[in-house]
C-alpha cells in the first residue's frame, strides 16, 4: 500500500453504521478487476456490520453516472435510498483516445452526481494504463481499492449524518 491512503484506511469516524446503506453500481466490462472491486467493498462493509447492501451491474464505465442517478430516483420516496453510492469500474487504454473520452466523462459524471444527489457518490473507477496497474491496486502495492471505497462511503454517510446533526 502506497503512503499516501494509509489515512484513508483508519476507521476514525466510523461508528455505529450498522444501519447505513450503501448500493454499488459496477460495470461488466473488464470484470475480472470490477468483480474484485466490489468483493473487497462487501468485506469492508460485512466487517463494520453494514448489512444493508445492493449491487446493479451497468454494461460499461459511460453508464454509471445515468445508473447512479436512475438508481437514486427509483428509490425516491421507498425508504430504501442509500445513503453513499459507490460507482466500480475499470477503464484500460487502449490504442485509440476512446480511453480519455470515456474517463473524462465519467469522472465528470460522477463529480455532477456529488453536486445534485443529496448523497455521496464515490468514484470507484480505476483508469489505468494496464492490466497489471489494476491488479495492483486490488491488493498490492496501492492497497485494495474496493476497500478504500467502502471506508469512502462509510466516512462521508457518517459526515452526512454529523452535519445533519448541527
Amino acid at each position: 500500500m502506497s503512503d499516501n491512503n494509509k489515512s484513508l484506511l483508519n476507521d476514525a469516524g466510523i461508528l455505529n453504521l450498522e444501519d447505513a446503506s450503501v448500493v454499488m453500481i459496477s460495470t461488466e466490462w473488464n470484470d475480472r478487476i470490477v468483480d474484485e472491486l466490489a468483493a473487497g467493498c462487501k468485506k469492508s462493509l460485512d466487517a463494520y456490520h453494514v448489512t444493508k447492501v445492493n449491487h446493479i451491474q451497468v454494461p460499461g464505465a459511460f453508464e454509471l453516472p445515468y445508473a447512479c442517478k436512475q438508481y437514486w430516483e427509483a428509490t425516491q420516496g421507498t425508504g430504501n435510498q442509500p445513503g453513499a453510492i459507490i460507482a466500480f469500474g475499470c477503464v484500460i487504454r487502449g490504442e485509440t483516445p476512446h480511453f480519455d473520452y470515456v474517463c473524462k466523462a465519467v469522472t465528470e459524471g460522477i463529480l455532477q452526481l456529488n453536486l445534485q444527489l443529496p448523497v455521496p457518490v464515490i468514484f470507484g473507477i480505476l483508469t489505468v494504463d494496464n492490466e497489471q496497474q489494476a491488479l495492483d491496486r486490488l491488493g498490492g502495492a496501492h492497497g485494495h481499492k474496493g476497500e478504500e471505497a467502502a471506508i469512502t462511503a462509510l466516512k462521508m454517510i457518517a459526515l452526512q449524518r454529523s452535519l445533519a446533526k448541527s
